[in-house]
This record gives C-alpha cells, structure tokens and sequence, in this order.
C-alpha cells in the first residue's frame, strides 16, 4: 500500500463524523447487513482474498531489497540480483493484476448492494400510502436512495476492504520489523503519537465545518429546486423577489466556499504532516541505522528495508487508529437504509385479497367513520427532518357516512371547504383505510380485493392533474401502455383536445413542461381527461375538474366529461353546483356527515344548507357579472 493511497484513508477516517459512534445500532443490524451481502458471498470472499495477498506481495518488497544489497551487492553476486530484479518486477506485476482483479471485484460488489438496495427502497415507498408522501421531505427520501444506499455500499467495498488489508499490512510489516530491530521499530513507533494527536485535534475541527458544508449544500439544493420549479419561480417574480433571492444564495454560495478553502487547506496540512512524520522516521532510521551499521552492529540491506517499510506503517497505522468511525459511520448508513424499509405500508393486500371482478360498478359506503392517520403510523421523524414526531391524535373526519351510487349513476358530493367530499373521493380507491364501516365496489369490500384491480377499475381527475415532463404520448399511454395509435387520438377526441394536439408542430410528441406547464388550465385538464378515456375504467372520480377554468375552458371540459362520464358509476366533487344540476344525486356534506339527499329540485325546496350554498354561489355570481359588465 503506497503512503498516497493510506493517506487518502487516514485523512477519510479522520474527516468522518465522530458522533456516529455514539450512536447505538438496533439489535440484528449486523445479521441484516450480511444477508443483504449475501448474494455477493462468493465475489466477497475473492475480493478479501485478494485484498490478503496484495497485503502480503507489500511487505515482501523490502525484504527482497534487503536481500539483493545484502547478498547480491555487497556479496558481488551477480546472478541473484538478476535473479531478485526480475522477482520484483514479477511482483509488481502480480500486484498491478491485483489491483485491477480487486477492482473489478469491489465495482461487482459495490454496484450490485446499489441496485440491489436503490430498487428495494425505491419499490418500497411506491407502496407506501399517500399520508406517507404528505408528511415526508421529498429531499430526505431522495438521500435515502443516494448517499445513504452509497454509504451502506462502502460498508463492503470501501471499509470493509480497508480495514482487512491495514491490520494485515500493520500487522506483516510489525513483526518484519521487529525481526529486524525491534529498538529502531520502537522508536519509529514513538514518533506515531506526534502526528495522531494533532490530526485528531485537526479532524474534530473539520467534522464540524463538514456538517455545516452539508446543511448549506442542504439548503442551498432545496432554494434551487424550489425556485427553480415553474410555481417557485413564478412566486419570486410576482413578488419581485429576484435580487433578494440571489443576494441569500450568495450568502449561502460564499460561505461553502470559505469552507471549501478551510477544508482544503486542512486536507493539505494534514498530508503534509503525515509526510513530515514519515521523512522525519526515514531520517530516524538512516541515522541511527547507518551509525549501527557503520559499526557492523546491523548490516545496509536492513537500514533499507526498515526505510521502506516506514511507509506501509504510519499510513495504515493511522487510519486504524479512527477506524471505529469508519465502521459505525457505514453501519449507520445501513440502519438508515433498514430504517425506511422497515416502516410498513398501511395499505396493502390482505392474504387471500381476490380480483376486483369485470364490471363492478355499485360503490357503497356502509356507515363509514374516519380519522387520518397519525405521524407514529405513516411517517419517520428522520424523514420529516424532525427531532420527534407529532404526537397529536387525529380528529374524526367521517361520521357514520352511507350512501350507494348505483351502476351508471353520477353522484355528486358538495358542501363547504373542509367538510369531507375528498375523504370521501380518496376511500373509494383506498387512498385511505376506513377506521370502521365498509366501502364496497360491486358488493365487495375494497379491502378485499387486490390493490392492482381496484385501481384499474377506478379513474380519478383532480383540479390540478399531474403531468410528467415528457411528451403528450407518454403522459397519455402512462394509462395504458399498450394503446394504439388509433386508440390514442379516439382518447384525444373524447377529451376534446385532438384538434389542438394535431396542430402542435410535434402533434404527440411535443413536451407538455414540468407539471404540464406549457399547457393552459384547460387544456392540461382535457389531456387528463383523455388519458381517464384511455384507460377506460368502470368509476369515474373528479375532484373539482373544473374549479379553476375560465369559462370557454369550463365549457370544452364539459363536453369531454360528458364523454368520460358515460356509462360510468361517478362520483363528481362540484364547485361550481351549476354543473351538477343534472347529478342523478346529490350528496350535502357537512362536518363529516351526509345532512342532505337528493335531486336539485328536491334540495333547492327542501330550503336547507345546498339551497343557501346555491343561492350564496348564484349571488356572487350575479354580483360579479354586474362588475364585468
């Protein structure tokens, strides 16, 4: 091991966070960590023998050195310096192959553990329920997936591997030297100290410009995904805000680089120091060394070797003496890792779950009661980046709610903000868990049916429908895959948009932005229409699809839902309760409870809430058309 190579480990060792090892480890990490390595067992255990032998090839070097001055040199003996000679370049050249076969090994390994451990996680919070994905950081997942996964990897490849070759080195190189001279070994040994207690010193002082270098980096990611999003963006010019804005990340910009420098110039000391030492031991040993030897107490090939070996002992010496960072830092990254995929998903399949069978249509909720989950059932601390979760209890939401829409039927859900219609919406399709009572679909209870075939039964539109950034085709097949092209544009005239889509230069292929920006209110909302189409379910769920259309948007929407509700079991959450004059009913929702019931004649001469929220909506509407006009 060259001193290059252990100075990298040592000063990697030293810049770790010591408070890692304060940390204690859940019972049964260890036996999680080498069944997730288990998989690799075999390319392990080539990687570890290999990683022995370069250790041993190391320490034979100096030895060889020894011989050829010794014997060969000074014993004018020709034919075994050739002999010597071609013994090291034979060596090194085993070592270079040992080199590339460690290689190829640690990169089999290491990027295996990535996929491996990237795809389980990443399989494993798409499971989770939405409340998960609403009270969770969306940048503290994403470090899940990547420095964390990157972390637990170096746990085999990195520490692991680092570990086994210096306590081997250490250890061949000790015993070589004291077989040597055990009293230029002990001194060289003394002067150790000189440079480990500074470096400790040196290496608290840079775990802490570290951990403040990662919370800017931290905030400084999070200031550009939020600006640099179209929403964020349009914020900061509205409240012309720009040079504010830049002035903060220059703040921010400025002191990671100060950090930057300080960290640097630490890294350069800190080799510089380790280099000191060693040429101060070097210059130890050829003093000391060539007085014995001069006296024919120790003979030249043993000075030189003890020179060489000098520089596979401080290295790996050092990085040893930190090494429980090191080990507790990867372990820690795997108990993070382990930490996510223990927290179960609340919604999934029960044992024995059966398909949802073609053509259930009849949605019927069974005096449903209803509170959200808490923080302690869905989420994490370490992902709301929170010392401890809210322990508030949720309040009830739902109270005793029945109601059945019947096959076909377009059954509409108002009342005011806040009063449960999307609780209500969110349940049909198990966003959510009824605390008791019963939704059914076709007579069945969604709890009983698979969460694939339910949600293939169910299309929802809500009045803000994602877009991925990607092309009109691939929003609209992310429906179904496998639709023709014919099928495509037969979705594109439903939803009332195909004359607009074959105007486009790029037609289907053309980017629709982030969110689907690049398409006006309506528009995004008859593209979601069409891929609601594409997918042709059974029941129909619009969560206020038109709340936020002017009214030419309103009235192409319209058209397309006339379109995408037909034949269809729906459940139509309003707004505007001029669109659902026609709703074969009408549900009033009022504090979790269904207070009304009926047609829009029967609610308007009933006199009660609907009537005072349609004649509220219909004043206010008069009044602003007076306005405009």
């Amino acid at each position: 091991m060259s001193m290059g190579h252990a100075g990298w480990q040592s000063w990697r060792s030293f810049t770790g966070d010591s408070a890692v090892t304060k940390q204690k480890l859940a019972p049964g990490t260890l036996r999680r960590i080498f069944r997730f390595g288990a998989p690799y067992k075999r390319e392990l255990i080539i990687f570890l023998i290999l990683v022995v032998i370069d250790a041993v090839i190391g320490t034979l070097n100096p030895l060889i050195f020894r011989e050829i001055i010794n014997k060969g040199i000074l014993g004018h003996r020709v034919g075994l310096i050739e002999v010597l000679a071609g013994v090291i370049a034979g060596l090194a050249v085993a070592a270079a192959a040992l080199s590339l076969a460690q290689r190829y090994y640690s990169v089999r390994v290491g990027e295996g553990l990535i996929y491996d451990m990237r795809s389980k996680v990443f399989e494993h919070i798409q499971r989770m329920p939405i409340a998960f994905f609403t009270r969770t950081q969306t940048g503290a997942l994403i470090t899940r997936l990547n420095n964390d996964v990157l972390g637990a990897q170096q746990a085999f490849t990195g520490t692991l591997s680092s570990v086994v070759s210096n306590v081997i080195s250490v250890s061949l190189v000790l015993v070589a030297m004291f077989a040597l001279s055990w009293q230029i070994t002990l001194v060289a040994l003394l002067l150790l100290p000189v440079f480990v207690i500074p470096a400790r010193w040196m290496g608290r002082r840079l775990q802490t410009i570290t951990r403040e270098s990662y919370q800017l980096d931290a905030k400084m990611n999070t200031t550009m995904t939020e600006r640099f999003n179209v929403s964020g963006a349009l914020l900061v010019k509205l409240f012309g805000r720009t040079d504010e804005e830049a002035r903060i990340f220059r703040e921010r910009a400025g002191r990671v680089r100060d950090i930057g420098i300080t960290q640097a110039m630490y890294s350069r000391i800190f080799f510089v120091s380790l280099m000191l030492t060693a040429s101060l031991a070097t210059a130890l040993v050829y003093g000391w060394g060539g007085v014995l030897a001069a006296r024919g107490a120790l003979d030249v090939g043993t000075v030189v070797a003890l020179t060489a070996y000098l520089g596979r002992l401080y290295g790996p010496l050092t990085a040893l003496s930190n090494v429980q960072v090191d080990v507790m830092g990867a372990l820690v990254s795997f108990e993070r890792v382990f930490e996510v995929l223990d927290l179960e998903p609340m919604i999934t399949d029960r044992p024995g779950a059966e398909p949802l069978p073609a053509g259930a249509r009849t949605i019927e909720f069974d005096d449903v009661h209803f509170a959200y989950p808490t923080a302690e059932e869905v989420s994490l601390a370490s992902l709301e980046s929170v010392a401890k979760l809210e322990q508030t209890s949720s309040q009830q939401v739902l109270h005793g709610v029945s109601f059945t829409a019947e096959p076909g039927q377009l059954v509409a859900l108002v009342g005011p903000s806040g009063a449960g219609k999307t609780t209500i919406s969110s349940l049909v399709s198990r966003m959510y868990d009824v605390r008791s009572g019963a939704v059914r679909i076709g007579g069945h209870d969604v709890r009983d049916v698979t969460l694939s075939s339910l949600r293939e039964a169910i299309g929802v539109v809500t009045q803000d429908a994602h877009m991925f950034h990607d092309t009109i085709r691939s929003n609209l097949l992310y429906a179904r895959p496998e639709a023709t092209e014919d099928e495509l544009w037969e979705a594109l005239s439903g939803g009332q948009i195909a004359d607009l889509v074959r105007s486009l230069p790029d037609g289907l292929e053309t980017m629709v932005g982030e969110r689907g920006y690049r398409l006006s209110g309506g528009e995004k909302q008859r593209l979601a229409l069409a891929r609601l189409l594409l997918k042709a379910p059974s029941i129909v769920i619009l969560d206020e699809a038109t709340a936020h259309l002017d009214s030419e948007s309103e009235v192409a929407v319209q058209r397309a839902l006339e379109t995408a509700l037909e034949g269809r079991t729906s459940l139509v959450i309003a707004h505007r309760l001029s669109t659902i004059r026609e709703a074969d009913a009408i549900l009033v929702i009022d504090d979790g409870r269904v207070v009304e019931s009926g047609r829009h004649e029967e609610l308007l001469a009933r006199e009660g809430l609907y009537a005072e929220l349609y004649r509220t909506q219909f004043q206010r509407q008069e009044v602003l058309e007076a306005v405009r006009d």
